[in-house]
């Protein structure tokens, strides 16, 4: 994993983070995260995979299904966040859709990722934080802006 501070304009960041094969995507942005205390960012990215995990949210049984994806496939697109969790840790939120070789696409939540040959991701970080709070009709943790 490689990083660049492309920008730094007051308390707004730019970087580029670019992941190399064998690279596993969610640990390698988490651990970025946390290293630069980024506590609000946009993701957007592009790159491959030799195998992802996407996840999806069963709304009836309030939890996520996994969808392995066991070959090499493109990323077509590439967009999340970043926010503060409950804890206060950097939490991670990513979709993204992926092509396969015969042009059909799946989509879905990151779960994780293994990178062949790279992801190339830009990450813009946010002069204000965003705060999760446990959502009680879901169990999940979602954004709420404070006013």
């Amino acid at each position: 994993m490689q990083h660049k501070l492309l920008h730094e304009s007051g308390r707004q960041r730019t970087f580029a983070l670019v992941l190399e094969t064998g690279d596993e995507a969610m640990n390698c942005i988490e651990s970025f995260a946390k290293q630069h205390s980024i506590a609000a960012a946009q993701i957007s990215g592009i790159g491959a995979f030799s195998a992802v995990t996407l996840k999806y949210f069963d709304w009836q049984d309030k939890r996520y299904l996994s969808n392995e994806v066991d070959e090499q496939v493109e990323v077509a697109s590439l967009i999340g966040d970043v926010a503060l969790a409950p804890s206060g840790e950097p939490s991670i939120h990513v979709h993204l859709v992926v092509g396969r070789r015969d042009g059909s696409a799946l989509a879905g939540h990151l779960g994780s990722g293994k990178v062949r040959p790279t992801l190339e991701l830009v990450i813009t970080e946010s002069p204000t934080h965003l705060q999760k709070v446990k959502d009680d009709a879901t169990g999940l943790a979602l954004i709420q802006p404070r006013k």
